[in-house]
C-alpha cells in the first residue's frame, strides 16, 4: 500500500475520488434497518462505558431508554446522578448486590438476577423503549444464575426496532451467535495490574 504521506496533490485527490465511490456504494448497499442485539465482552475496561456512550446518543435522539444493571446496585453509580436530567426519557434500576465474593450467597444473587431478568424484559418488550441497557448480565449468564436460552428467547423475539445491550466479560457463544454486533474489550494495560492503582472516581465508578 502506498505511503498517503508521499502522494502529490493529484494522486491524493483520485485515491480520496476512489474510497467515496466505494463508500457511497457501501451505503447504497446497506439499506436494512432493524433493532440490533449488542455484545461488548472482553477483558478490557470499557464495555459498560461505551454502552453508557450508546444511551447517551439515544437520548439526545429524543429515544426512551432503560438500564438494568445486574452487579451493581451495592454502591450508587455515579452515570445515575448525571444522567438524572434525562428522567423523562430514561429508566435506571441498579438491582445487583455487589460482586459475588462480596455476597457470598449464590441462592440470593440468582434471585436479585432473575429479578433483574425481569425487570429488563419488561422494557424489552415495551415498544415505547428504543433502547435497553442489560448491564454486566454476561457475567450472571457465565455463573448459571440466569438460563441462556431464556435470554434468548426473548432477544429473537423482541419488538423489531428495539436495541438490547448486553455487557460484561466472557459472553456465552450462544449470546455471541445472536448478536448483530460483538465487540471484544482487549486488555493491554491496567493501572492495578501493573501498578497496583485502586480503582478512581471517574474513571471506574
Amino acid at each position: 500500500m502506498m505511503n498517503e504521506n508521499k502522494l502529490s496533490t493529484e494522486q491524493y485527490q483520485k485515491k480520496m475520488r476512489q474510497r467515496k465511490e466505494v463508500q457511497q456504494e457501501r451505503l447504497v448497499e446497506a439499506s436494512n434497518k432493524k433493532g440490533l442485539i449488542i455484545v461488548n465482552t472482553g477483558n478490557g475496561k470499557g464495555k459498560t462505558t461505551a454502552a453508557l456512550g450508546m444511551v447517551l446518543r439515544s437520548l439526545g435522539h429524543g429515544f426512551n431508554v432503560a438500564i438494568i444493571q445486574f452487579i451493581k446496585g451495592a454502591w450508587e453509580p455515579a452515570e445515575k446522578n448525571i444522567l438524572r436530567i434525562f428522567e423523562q426519557q430514561l429508566q435506571f434500576h441498579a438491582m445487583g448486590e455487589g460482586f459475588t465474593w462480596d455476597t457470598q450467597d449464590r441462592e440470593r444473587d440468582i434471585c436479585k438476577a432473575e429479578e433483574a431478568w425481569e425487570k429488563g424484559l419488561s422494557y424489552i418488550n415495551n415498544s415505547n423503549y428504543q433502547l435497553v441497557l442489560l448491564d454486566e448480565i454476561n457475567i450472571v449468564l457465565r455463573l448459571g444464575y440466569l438460563k441462556p436460552q431464556v435470554i434468548i428467547n426473548a432477544l429473537e423475539n423482541k419488538p423489531k426496532n428495539t436495541h438490547v445491550i448486553l455487557t460484561g466479560r466472557n459472553a456465552l457463544p450462544e449470546i455471541v451467535k445472536i448478536a448483530d454486533l460483538v465487540t471484544e474489550m482487549s486488555l493491554v494495560k491496567h493501572p492495578f495490574r501493573e501498578q497496583k492503582i485502586k480503582a478512581q472516581a471517574g474513571i471506574e465508578f
